[in-house]
């Protein structure tokens, strides 16, 4: 197996990668790099792990929900602050997989408050 170093929001990281599936993994690196550059630069959420889960679910969700109307569309999933710009409750939708989301994204958080580290 081929190892990739590649940049993900201004840090390296060491990948595997089968054998030919360098353009593949490259186009990955560079929709998870948009993704939490994007979420980053809003400036509503600083830590690197929470800015991971909201892009990771939001690429999830863009894949499972190909629909033309469904990539016209905002990310379904945004960190909200609240007053003094700390992260507070994301807000869903009122569609089933929002809430979906919300409790994936709710119980990530509880996994990794535990030990403050995403991998």
């Amino acid at each position: 197996m081929k190892q990739l170093e590649v940049q993900i929001m201004g840090q390296t990281y060491l990948l595997g990668c089968p054998e030919g599936g360098d353009a593949r993994l490259l186009e990955a690196v560079e929709r998870v790099d948009t993704a939490m550059c994007k979420i980053r630069d809003a400036g509503k959420v600083r830590a690197r792990d929470r800015i991971a889960v909201l892009a990771a679910l939001n690429l999830a969700f863009d894949v499972t929900d190909r629909s033309p109307v469904a990539a016209s569309t905002a990310p379904v999933v945004q960190a909200q602050t609240d007053v003094q710009g700390q992260p507070a409750a994301v807000t869903p939708d009122a569609t089933d997989s929002n809430v979906l989301l919300i409790s994936l994204l709710e119980r990530l958080d509880e996994a990794l408050s535990e030990d403050g580290r995403l991998i």
